[in-house]
C-alpha cells in the first residue's frame, strides 16, 4: 500500500482560553474558539492525520502542543503531490473574522505569517 501525499486542514476547538508553552515561542495565549490548522504530509496524509489525532505522542510540531489542550472537530484532506498548504491557508485567512493569534505557528518552512488561523468564538 502506498502512502497518499497531500495537504490537510484540521478544524480545532479550544473550549477554554489556554496558556500553552510552545517551544521557542514561549507561553502563548489561545482564546477559546474555532481554529483551522493547515499542514502538508508529502509522505502520507493518513499517517500524519492519525498522528495528530493520537493523544499519546512525542511533542514535535507546534500543533502537537496546542492539540494537548484542544479537540479536533474535523479533518479535510487534499491529496496531491504538490505543496498546497500555503494556498489552503490563504483561503482560511480570507474567511470572515479570521485572525492570526501566534505569528510563525506551523509556518517555519514557508513565508506564511502562520498556518494556524483563529476563526472566532465557538
Amino acid at each position: 500500500m502506498t502512502a497518499t501525499p497531500g495537504s490537510y486542514q484540521l478544524r480545532i476547538a479550544v473550549h477554554a482560553q489556554a496558556r500553552i508553552p510552545i517551544g521557542a515561542f514561549g507561553v502563548c495565549q489561545f482564546p477559546a474558539g474555532k481554529y483551522v490548522y493547515t499542514g502538508s504530509a508529502l509522505n502520507g496524509l493518513e499517517a500524519r492525520v492519525a498522528r495528530h489525532l493520537r493523544s499519546e505522542k512525542k511533542l514535535h510540531w507546534h500543533i502537537d502542543y496546542l492539540l494537548q489542550h484542544a479537540e479536533v472537530t474535523g479533518v479535510d484532506l487534499f491529496p496531491g503531490s504538490g505543496r498546497r498548504e500555503c494556498q489552503l491557508n490563504q483561503s482560511a485567512l480570507s474567511l470572515p473574522g479570521a485572525k492570526i493569534i501566534v505569528p510563525g505557528f506551523g509556518s517555519s518552512d514557508c513565508r506564511c505569517v502562520s498556518h494556524l488561523v483563529y476563526l472566532g468564538p465557538a
